[in-house]
């Protein structure tokens, strides 16, 4: 199922000519997949894959910079287990239950909505290094004892390296993600994980 996702966002992405002549577009719309998993701890284990479309927008130009707004939304396919059972403490209610449940492997989906801001330097006449920060709205399928069901926010801090050729951008992003509801439900010491995301995209 993941893989078929992954060949009709590319199928409908690769409709968008190739052959399009480099030009000043203040708009890009492209595609990344990632892999991440968990920062090494002795409590759990958090494993992911992300499916992301991507809105370029260029909101300012100077010689040496370029700054554009970023619309991601995204789907992530995670695996999570609980590894340190005392992470249940004996005040939570039937906490003997919940650390047996906890302490089975879990897929976990989230669905995001994630909103950033991009500065990119040009390095060479078609390649740029960038700084990206973003955070959005999350609604995950699955309670943990990391994070409750429903609504978080996704938290991701990247650098990027992009080689653009007749106006399509091949990308790449390690970044650093943090995912948890600030407080709006009991469970909330969610999750830091690092990845690394693999994008094309095209100028519209």
């Amino acid at each position: 199922m993941r893989m078929k996702v992954l060949v009709i966002l590319v199928l409908v992405l690769c409709t968008i000519p190739f052959y399009a002549q480099e030009k000043a577009s203040k708009v890009d719309l492209g595609f990344s997949y990632g892999i991440g998993n968990e920062f090494k701890n002795r409590n759990y284990t958090f494993t992911n894959q992300s499916y992301k479309v991507q809105f370029y927008y260029v909101v300012k130009q100077t010689k040496n910079f370029k700054y554009a707004l970023v619309l991601q939304p995204e789907i992530n396919f995670a695996s999570h287990q609980l590894l340190n059972i005392y992470f249940v403490e004996p005040d939570y209610p039937d906490y003997i239950a919940k650390r047996e449940r906890y302490t089975k492997l879990k897929d976990v989906k989230e669905y995001v909505l994630n909103l950033g801001f991009l500065v990119r330097k040009p390095v060479f006449k078609s390649a740029s290094i960038y700084v990206l920060g973003s955070i959005g709205p999350m609604i995950t399928d699955t309670e943990t004892e990391r994070l409750s069901k429903g609504f978080a926010f996704s938290d991701v801090l990247a650098v990027g390296f992009t080689f653009r050729f007749k106006g399509v951008t091949l990308d790449v992003r390690p970044n650093i993600r943090h995912v948890s509801n600030g407080g709006l439900q009991k469970t909330n010491a969610g999750y830091t994980t690092k990845n690394i995301d693999f994008g094309i995209s095209f100028s519209l």
